[in-house]
């Protein structure tokens, strides 16, 4: 859909075809205002406080994203999962949640003689998956991804839009992988999230490798925090990448990279991470068959390319002002006859964009004038308007939201372009 409410024009970034000199209103930009004046998701105090809906263009940027990520870790050799939300209380006593992170989970229900809980993670269900199975260090590394609901038991005051919310879904993956692997693998995740990044459109505000603090609850195990810590940061070090250091920030169980992004008003945020624990592998008493055919522990790699699905979009909207990345936008195309007479047209053009899996919408002349349709239709990244002229000869003339404009041509010839385009997932509006 369009924005069905009048505001101010949504500048973003030039790449996604916006006016250099509107920039600086891009500060302005708040996802939870934004996020509600283009219908992306709302909330409802019957459902409860940090528990957002989407509506259906949010539910359209949200699928394409998990799509988008999903593809790609199928082409970095990850292989997908399905867990359950819950668990019982023991699972994450074994994992070390209970006593280190409680305080951040939903209370347990009680089932008959059990207790079961909300998981605050998706990593002890991944330890499980990869303990039902034995495994030869052949198979190594072994690249296991969910994007997953998750949940944590936030208080009232801390939540707002979708950066802090109870209901998560997380796009989580674990590596299990031999020591010598592990720098390999956490080395490939970083350039995992850096070709993400790109995509969206999107910048890191800094690397941040994220170090125990005094005062924290932290696994009590010198050694391998020593390890850990000296393999992440020979990582970063390795990539060229600037980072700082930041104790107090790290893991319960293990230190982490940590990619900060930073929101309208200048706060920081982790959007993706990559850490290395030697923790769970231990509790979980995971092992893998070595050449020599004795038993040995995996390294077990966390690894979040977008982190939250929510935290993600919100930085999206904000970053961008709601004009999202063509690939990504909610509807790709208007399509804009300009009188009654080229409606069969515009329904034609619509379903051949259906058929190349395009979003498009018709706005046709009941919503007003040609001028007030293309104003309503500024955030779209693509706008056809079909004339008397261009429909005798199948022809679009289009529009970018950029303001640039392209004398009539084919329309097959139009959308062969903005499809080839989308499918490479470009930034760009036009080669």
């Amino acid at each position: 859909m369009f924005s069905p409410k009048p505001r101010g024009e949504c500048p973003g970034a030039s790449s996604c075809g916006h006016s250099p000199d509107d920039r600086e209103e891009t500060a302005m930009h708040d996802h939870r205002k934004l996020g509600r004046e283009l219908d992306l998701f709302d909330t409802d105090p019957l459902i409860g406080a940090g528990l957002p809906y989407w509506l259906p263009d949010g539910a359209a940027v949200r699928h394409t994203l998990e799509e988008y990520i999903r593809t790609a870790e199928r082409r970095a050799g990850y292989r997908h999962v399905y867990s359950p939300v819950l668990g019982k209380r023991e699972l994450y006593e074994i994992s070390g949640h209970w006593s280190h992170y409680s305080d951040d989970m939903f209370p347990p229900m009680e089932l008959g003689a059990e207790q079961v809980v909300l998981r605050p993670s998706l990593c002890p269900h991944h330890a499980l998956i990869y303990r039902s199975r034995s495994h030869s260090y052949r198979e190594l590394p072994l690249r296991m991804a969910e994007l997953g609901a998750m949940y944590r038991s936030e208080l009232s005051g801390v939540l707002g839009g979708l950066t802090r919310v109870r209901a998560i879904q997380l796009n989580d993956a674990h590596i299990f992988c031999t020591l010598d692997q592990a720098a390999e693998e956490a080395q490939a995740a970083l350039e995992l999230i850096r070709g993400a990044y790109r995509a969206l459109g999107i910048s890191p505000a800094r690397y941040r490798l994220s170090l125990p603090g005094p005062g924290g609850k932290y696994v009590a195990a010198p050694e391998l925090w020593q390890r850990s810590t000296a393999l992440l940061t020979d990582v970063l070090d390795r990539s060229g990448l600037p980072y700082e250091a930041a104790e107090g920030e790290a893991a319960f169980y293990g230190p982490k990279i940590d990619v900060q992004v930073a929101d309208s008003a200048g706060r920081e945020s982790t959007l993706s991470t990559v850490q290395v624990d030697f923790h769970q592998p231990a509790r979980f008493d995971l092992h893998y068959i070595g050449a020599d055919g004795a038993k040995h522990r995996p390294v077990m790699i966390h690894r979040s390319v977008i982190g939250s699905v929510e935290r993600a979009v919100a930085h999206l909207v904000e970053q961008h002002g709601g004009a999202f990345p063509a690939w990504l936008a909610p509807t790709q195309l208007a399509i804009l006859p300009v009188s009654e007479a080229e409606l069969p047209n515009a329904g034609a053009l619509a379903r051949r964009c259906t058929g190349l899996g395009l979003r498009a919408e018709i706005a046709g002349p009941e919503r007003g004038t040609l001028g007030a349709r293309i104003r309503e239709a500024r955030l779209v990244p693509y706008q056809a308007v079909i004339g008397a002229r261009e429909a005798v000869d199948d022809h679009v003339a289009l529009r970018l939201r950029d303001g640039r404009r392209h004398d009539p041509q084919p329309a097959g010839d139009v959308l062969a372009r903005i499809t080839a385009l989308i499918e490479a997932h470009s930034t760009d509006l036009w080669d």
